[in-house]
C-alpha cells in the first residue's frame, strides 16, 4: 500500500530531513537517509532494512526499474509531492527516489562492536572530505579488500555524499570506527597484521619494491592535507610511500589509495 505526503511538514519527512543533515543523529538514532534510484536499490538489494521509501509520481514512471526492489523490502512506501521532496534532496537535479534505513550490520564500533577479521585492510586516519572517503570505499570493494578502519575524527561514512562517492560499497563492507590508535594497532598486531604506513619520504619503502604477498598487511592513510598523525607512523612502525617524479609533494586520500590498494591485490592479497 502506497500513501501520499503532500505536506513538508510531515513529521516522517522532518525526521528524514533531519537524518541526512546530521552525523550525531544518525548516529544516537542508528538510521541514515539515502538518495537516488541506483543507490536505494543497492541498499535494498545489500539486504539494508529500509524503513521507508519515498518517491514522487515522476520517479515512478521513469524509475520503476530501480524501484522494484526497494518497494519489495521497504517497510512503508509515500508518494510524495515535487515540494515535499524538494525538502528531502540535497542534490541539483533530484531523482525523486529517498530511503530511510537501518544502520548497516557491517559498520561497527571498534572494539565493543567487533574486530577485524585476518584479511587484509586499509586504515584511514582523520579523512574530512566525504568524497574522499566514499571513492576510497568504492576502490576498495572494487579490488576486493573487504574491509576499512575509519580512525579518529573521519567524515561519516553514512553522509549523503560519501554514500554517493562509495555507489553502495558502505552497505557491503566491514567498516570498523576506531577513536584511538594505540588500541587499533596493538589489535592488529597481535592478530599479526603488518602495519604499514602511507608517509611521503625517502626513508619509506617504495611501494614498487613491496611484496605484499605472504603478509597480512593493514595499510594506514592519512588526513587530506596532513597526513598521518606522528603518534600513528610510530606506533606502524613501517612506512611505504609511492615514488613521485612531479612537482606535487603528495597525492589526496583517494588517489593514494588506489595505489596503495591496488598493489595489495596486484600481489595477491585482495
Amino acid at each position: 500500500m502506497v500513501s501520499r505526503i503532500t505536506s513538508r511538514k510531515n513529521p516522517l519527512v522532518r525526521q528524514a530531513a533531519v537524518l541526512a543533515d546530521s552525523a550525531g543523529r544518525r548516529r544516537e538514532e542508528r538510521r541514515f537517509f539515502c538518495e537516488g534510484a541506483r543507490l536505494c536499490e543497492e541498499a535494498a538489494r545489500s539486504e539494508i532494512a529500509i524503513e521507508a521509501c519515498f518517491f514522487t509520481e515522476k520517479a515512478r514512471e521513469k524509475y520503476g526499474k530501480y524501484l522494484e526492489a526497494v518497494q519489495q523490502r521497504s517497510g512503508a512506501l509515500y508518494l510524495v509531492e515535487e515540494h515535499v521532496a524538494g525538502l528531502l534532496s540535497g542534490t541539483k537535479t533530484s531523482q525523486g527516489v529517498f530511503c530511510l534505513c537501518a544502520w548497516p550490520q557491517g559498520l561497527r564500533d571498534f572494539p565493543t562492536g567487533g574486530c577485524p577479521a585476518k584479511s587484509p585492510c586499509v586504515v584511514l586516519e582523520n579523512i574530512q572530505d566525504p568524497g574522499n572517503l566514499g571513492t576510497v570505499l568504492r576502490t576498495a570493494e572494487a579490488l576486493g579488500i573487504e574491509q576499512v578502519v575509519l580512525l579518529g575524527s573521519c567524515c561519516d561514512p553514512l553522509s549523503p555524499k560519501a554514500l554517493r562517492a562509495s555507489m553502495g560499497a558502505v552497505f557491503r563492507l566491514r567498516l570498523f570506527l576506531a577513536e584511538s590508535a594505540e588500541p587499533l594497532c596493538g589489535f592488529l598486531r597481535e592478530a599479526g597484521y603488518s602495519l604499514w604506513a602511507a608517509v611521503p619520504g625517502r626513508e619509506a619503502v617504495p611501494v614498487t619494491n613491496l611484496n605484499f604477498s605472504g603478509m597480512l598487511p593493514a595499510v594506514f592513510i592519512g588526513n587530506e592535507g596532513n597526513g598521518l598523525t606522528a603518534e600513528t607512523i610510530a606506533l606502524c612502525g613501517q612506512k611505504v610511500t609511492i615514488p613521485m617524479t612531479g612537482r606535487a609533494e603528495s597525492l589526496n586520500a583517494s588517489a593514494a589509495s588506489t595505489i596503495l590498494l591496488w598493489e595489495m591485490r596486484r600481489n595477491g592479497t585482495g
